[in-house]
């Protein structure tokens, strides 16, 4: 299968990784900064790969049955369009846009060209999420109660001075955008899906070179009458403290932690059916970052979902409900009310001046 890649920024290492895992015969590569694009080839010993600073170029002569799209938040939904209505299929770094009718779209012109489309939710495939969905699935905590995400990280002045785009509402977005969004996706996905009503409030507490927050906090009612809270920020002194995810239950409570919810630390269910200890030392890992090794089951998968003709674990319609959370708690700390759901518009544009001008 022929695959491209465009994009060749902080996150593309595991994209390339995960496409040489799978066996993707790599045929080209894109990025308008030419040493981003060579330093990639060199430390991925990508030669012999033909190279493109203009993606559209790429696509008119490479024709890639498979894209990858690891550019800047902001461009996700353009660069897709344009892959779909070449006939590629695409996985799409998260988010899968910064507005519900670009995602709405994306999906929308995936079907209607008959393509694939998966957003890179990779935590998805960490084993311990694995096992975890796995007891949901199964309903081995009866009635879920309430579940909570929690993302205390650190990004300074040389994270965002590295990248114009970053903390930018046309560009990224803020805390919960970039950095939460992966936790705010499980969350709702292991919770039921379906939300009812988010109360949300953000702030820019540390950050007045950005546009965007740095902390948000949210309140959530799933129409499955459980509850869920998340938490994100990039405010933690002096670095990147956990990423954690609790599931409560009538008849279990989990934890996930680690780097990147990729150990389970507590396990206890009223079946017992296994032993709690023998779980937590078998569903960890330990990767060298906080993107994990999800990327390259996530590329398996979405592989397999276009040789068979169905659809991949991580659709679109889940990258837009992942998205559409966000875009709901900055509505509604916008607003200073609960917003309802679901929305069929909201982007990130919509809360410009929200915090001020930048201060650099």
């Amino acid at each position: 299968m022929n695959y491209a890649l465009i994009g060749c920024g902080r996150i593309s290492p595991n994209h390339i990784a995960a496409a040489k895992a799978n066996g993707l015969n790599f045929t080209s590569i894109c990025d308008i900064n030419m040493h981003n694009m060579h330093d990639k080839i060199l430390k991925f010993e990508l030669d012999p790969i033909h190279t493109y600073t203009d993606y559209r170029r790429l696509l008119e002569k490479e024709k890639p049955e498979l894209v990858a799209i690891c550019t800047e938040s902001g461009k996700h939904a353009s660069i897709a369009l344009e892959c779909i209505d070449a006939g590629c299929n695409v996985i799409i770094e998260k988010p899968i846009a910064l507005s519900l009718a670009d995602a709405d779209e994306i999906i929308r012109r995936g079907r209607e060209k008959g393509v694939k489309v998966c957003a890179s939710h990779q935590n998805r495939f960490n084993k311990s999420i694995q096992k975890i969905r796995d007891a949901v699935d199964k309903e081995r905590f009866g009635r879920l109660f309430y579940g909570t995400a929690h993302i205390r990280w650190c990004r300074d002045w040389e994270y965002y001075s590295r990248a114009e785009w970053r903390g930018t509402w046309e560009q990224d977005g803020g805390a919960l955008m970039n950095q939460c969004i992966h936790n705010a996706d499980l969350l709702r996905w292991m919770m039921g899906d379906e939300i009812e009503e988010v109360v949300g409030m953000t702030d820019r507490l540390n950050h007045p070179y950005i546009e965007a927050e740095d902390l948000g906090i949210a309140l959530i009612r799933f129409k499955n009458g459980a509850y869920g809270i998340l938490e994100g920020t990039t405010d933690i002194y002096p670095k990147n403290l956990e990423e954690t995810l609790y599931l409560f239950g009538e008849k279990g409570t989990v934890k996930a932690g680690g780097t990147s919810v990729n150990k389970i630390e507590e396990w206890k269910f009223s079946d017992q059916l296994d032993d709690p200890e023998m779980v937590i030392r078998q569903f960890a890992e330990n990767p060298p970052n906080i993107y994990g090794f999800g990327h390259t089951p996530l590329y398996t998968d979405m592989i397999q979902a276009i040789e068979n003709d169905c659809e991949p674990y991580v659709s679109g319609e889940a990258g837009r409900r992942a998205l559409e959370l966000i875009l709901a708690v900055y509505k509604s700390a916008a607003e200073g009310k609960p917003v309802k759901l679901p929305m069929k518009e909201c982007d990130t544009m919509d809360f410009v001046g929200r915090f001020g001008k930048k201060i650099m």
